[in-house]
């Protein structure tokens, strides 16, 4: 199953079939309290460019605006946990949810989860620390998500221990050659870098997780043939990471350009995609329609 749905997510979520899923991750809004939009710099070719490069050819740079979206919310956790009490139903018995936040909510939805779930239900508290952008000089700078993992069932689910990346030692001297080769798994603190600007991985949607990360997510939470749900899907992550490892997926997002840039993303892979906006209660199947509503 490879499928992409645009819709308000509570209402898609009560039509989809019961126990699909093995593995939820969402990364929804974090409630900052303003818009979060992006710019991106398209570089061009130009004789009389303003800018000159390698082998003084010249280029001209333009500052492109990405989609943006509001995020705040007067009711933030109704709204969040009033969708993930709908999702649950879509997970198998064994299945794990994952949901991604930052500093202004995590502790929150925290609760929360504990509460619609039970403390024992709650598995890790996993870091995922970057190392980017400015540094404020009246406080320490916030250079960390936090992603709270639940599972179904505490005493069955998923965790393919062998599937984890490796990383390399700090240090590596101290272990010998065999096992710095080798590297040591992750712990709950993960290192990882944020999409890079220039990267060929990025979309220029606002927001965008790195593919890396997911990909861990999913090769360790999931096997190869289930299908991993994300209804704030955003530029697609999630189904571009469990396509490459052999899994299929549900994307739901409201945002027009959410859906144009899985669209593009996601092509390869032809996704099913439906059309389900209070325009156009019905929907729109396959990938070569260039309507986003």
């Amino acid at each position: 199953m490879k499928r992409i749905v645009q819709g308000d997510n509570l209402e898609v979520l009560q039509t989809l079939p019961r126990e699909h899923a093995r593995l939820i991750y969402i990364d929804p809004p974090f409630n900052t309290g303003h818009k979060q939009s992006r710019q991106r710099m398209q570089v061009r070719a130009a004789v009389d460019g303003e800018r000159q490069g390698f082998g003084g050819r010249r280029y001209d740079v333009e500052r492109v605006d990405s989609p943006a979206y509001e995020d705040e919310f007067d009711a933030y956790i109704p709204f969040l946990m009033s969708r993930i009490e709908a999702a649950l139903p879509c997970l198998t018995a064994d299945g794990s949810l994952f949901v991604h936040l930052d500093y202004r909510e995590v502790h929150y939805v925290k609760v929360a989860l504990d509460r619609l779930l039970g403390r024992d239900r709650f598995r890790n508290e996993i870091i995922w620390a970057y190392d980017f952008g400015g540094r404020p000089k009246r406080w320490w700078p916030a250079k960390h998500d936090t992603l709270l993992w639940y599972v179904l069932d505490p005493k069955r689910y998923v965790f393919q221990f062998e599937e984890m990346d490796r990383i390399p030692y700090m240090a590596p001297g101290l272990v010998g050659k065999e096992k710095a080769a080798r590297g040591k798994t992750p712990t709950d603190v993960w290192w990882h870098t944020i999409v890079p600007t220039n990267g060929k991985e990025k979309t220029g949607y606002p927001t965008q997780k790195p593919l890396g990360v997911l990909e861990r997510i999913i090769k360790v939470h999931s096997e190869p043939g289930d299908t991993v749900l994300d209804f704030f899907a955003g530029s697609g992550t999630t189904g571009e990471a469990a396509a490459r490892h052999g899994r299929g997926f549900v994307l739901i997002d409201e945002s027009p350009d959410a859906i144009a840039t899985m669209r593009t993303r996601l092509a390869e892979w032809e996704p099913e995609i439906e059309v389900r906006t209070r325009e156009h209660p019905l929907h729109q199947r396959g990938t070569n329609s260039t309507s986003n509503t």
